[in-house]
């Protein structure tokens, strides 16, 4: 079986209609559910990035490269490192800039993958004229004004309700307080249901203030696992 990562040339953008790009989105958040929850252990990812979802022959996603992963017990819920590891541009801020990393640390990391799979553009490959942001920012700038629906890649076809519901649930994921984010089960309740009332994001963390951590490219390997592929209800050794 081959796989390819959904970070593919742009002239197969076109294959990807919305109904294949949701598909991708909700079986990443039950991949990200099954490790925070449904796991023997508890595994936050820590480089969730869209290089690292594999796509099959049916383009179902699978999380890849679990190099930098954390087990935790069932009881713990958080923890603390002074060496950072992961790839800047997707690492929630709190992780990023103090070292802290969590569920909501993933799920942070999550909001950038949901949002190239809705523009159908790489983070890395993302600019824009006129706004000095990076993607996240962009987004959210579009969201408070009410042009949300730029952001809409035209080869997804024409999904204004689902793409507008989807934005505004990648922009909970990203909010500054790792509190005020959903964990996975509520997220993909909020992308699933017709009829749930969402919240109003609050204003993403846009690195200001703080002072970073000194990156380090591993951490003690005993807290390390690796593992080649997860789905929603499997994983298999490297």
């Amino acid at each position: 079986m081959g796989f390819v990562t959904i970070e593919t040339d742009q002239s197969k953008r076109e294959f990807l209609d919305w109904g294949k790009r949701l598909n991708i989105i909700e079986g990443v958040a039950q991949g990200l559910l099954y490790l925070h929850k449904y796991s023997r252990m508890r595994i936050i990812h820590r480089d969730l990035k869209a290089s690292n979802i594999l796509l099959d022959e049916n383009m179902n996603p699978k999380i890849s490269d679990f190099g930098l992963a954390r087990i935790f017990e069932q009881n713990e819920t958080a923890a603390r490192t002074e060496r950072v590891v992961g790839t800047y541009g997707y690492m929630a801020p709190e992780y990023a800039m103090e070292g802290n990393f969590s569920v909501k640390s993933d799920v942070c990391s999550f909001r950038g993958v949901v949002l190239e799979i809705v523009i159908g553009r790489r983070k890395s490959s993302f600019y824009h004229h006129d706004r000095l942001v990076n993607l996240v920012g962009y987004a959210w700038d579009l969201w408070k004004e009410g042009n949300a629906l730029k952001l809409q890649d035209p080869a997804a076809g024409d999904v204004e309700n689902q793409l507008l519901k989807t934005i505004h649930v990648g922009l909970l994921c990203v909010q500054e307080s790792a509190t005020d984010r959903p964990t996975m089960s509520v997220f993909s309740s909020m992308l699933s249901s017709d009829s749930r009332q969402l919240p109003a994001p609050n204003q993403p963390a846009f690195f200001t203030g703080r002072t970073f951590l000194k990156s380090t490219p591993v951490e003690s390997k005993s807290n390390e696992i690796s593992v080649n592929y997860v789905s929603i209800t499997e994983m298999e050794p490297r």
